[in-house]
């Protein structure tokens, strides 16, 4: 599979400036406000911290979540994990791919491979905790720094 290793620059570098990170929880929001809506993935750094994912079953249709709430549940070699939410809201959509094709988490974190799309019910609120702009990538390095991913 070809994704961004661990111990790779790529996987804490290329952060999308466009978007907002919960940087503890390794989680994105690319958030649309004047439509009320975000779609939500994975970053690049924590997927090469968890591995492979071999199975990614997103909360459905109708979940209502507060952020750090379990959006999606994800398989990997050795265990199974949650996967916590950057924002509050109403799952509207589930990506179709993922469930034939889990892989794209891996090979598209921030394109292919989102999770769901939200209708935000809390945005206000829900930004002071996330992380946007130059602020972004030192975090990135601090989070990979303690888990042991850079020296």
């Amino acid at each position: 599979m070809q994704h961004a290793s661990a111990n790779s620059p790529a996987a804490v570098e290329h952060c999308p400036p466009d978007l907002h990170y919960l940087i503890e929880q390794q989680v994105w929001a690319r958030v649309d406000a004047d439509e009320g809506h975000a779609t939500v993935g994975i970053t690049a750094l924590g997927i090469a911290l968890a591995g492979d994912i071999y199975m990614c079953r997103p909360k459905r249709t109708g979940t209502v979540l507060a952020q750090g709430d379990a959006i999606a549940v994800v398989e990997l070699a050795k265990s199974i994990v949650a996967v916590r939410s950057p924002v509050s809201g109403e799952v509207v959509q589930v990506n179709p791919l993922l469930e034939e094709q889990p892989e794209r988490v891996h090979q598209q974190p921030y394109g292919e491979g989102w999770l769901v799309r939200m209708r935000l019910t809390d945005w206000d609120a829900d930004r002071g905790q996330l992380l946007h702009g130059d602020a972004v990538v030192p975090a990135m390095r601090h989070h990979a720094w303690l888990n042991r991913l850079e020296s």
